[in-house]
């Protein structure tokens, strides 16, 4: 089975989630698409942080979609970093191809990821476009140094952010 990966705190989820998940399970023929809810991102404060138990909630109110589940496994597995996150699933789905989600934003902080050179010997790596952040993924250490293995998909930008849903609430 091919299955995409989002990664994130979902702190909310968000419309901008689910859309960019649409597109990939189109354009890249997914079977299913996992949302990892991440238990603790290492590299955000605790401080603006919901539960894990709430975050997890939004994120099936929000994955309207029957080939995405909101999925805990990360907290399940005890991993907390993404390489670590991916070596497991590999190991457990063994017949299973995986391919990386993620939006550009995460693309140009992907070299703050502890191990994050191993993640291109796991999965697939596909960028979508976040808001106007095109040019500064691709001049960054993580396109100049893998640009071979990501493919960047530039898509409709839809202006939202879990930063200012909570700033607005």
């Amino acid at each position: 089975m091919k299955i995409g990966l989002l990664g994130g705190s979902f702190n909310p989820a968000h419309a901008g989630h689910l859309y960019i998940s649409e597109v990939a399970i189109r354009q890249l023929g997914l079977q299913q698409l996992w949302w990892l809810v991440s238990p603790q991102n290492p590299l955000k404060s605790t401080t603006d942080m919901m539960s894990f138990e709430k975050r997890f909630e939004s994120a099936q109110k929000i994955a309207r979609h029957p080939k995405i589940i909101v999925s805990d496994i990360e907290r399940r597995l005890g991993t907390q970093y993404t390489a670590d996150t991916l070596s497991a699933l590999r190991r457990r789905f063994r017949g299973d191809k995986f391919v990386w989600i993620m939006g550009a934003d995460n693309l140009i902080q992907l070299p703050k990821w502890k191990k994050w050179e191993e993640i291109f010997h796991f999965a697939e790596i596909h960028v979508f476009d976040r808001a106007e952040l095109f040019y500064p993924a691709v001049k960054g250490i993580a396109w100049a140094r893998h640009k071979d293995k990501i493919t960047y998909h530039r898509i409709r930008k839809i202006p939202i952010s879990s930063t200012e849903i909570r700033n607005n609430q």
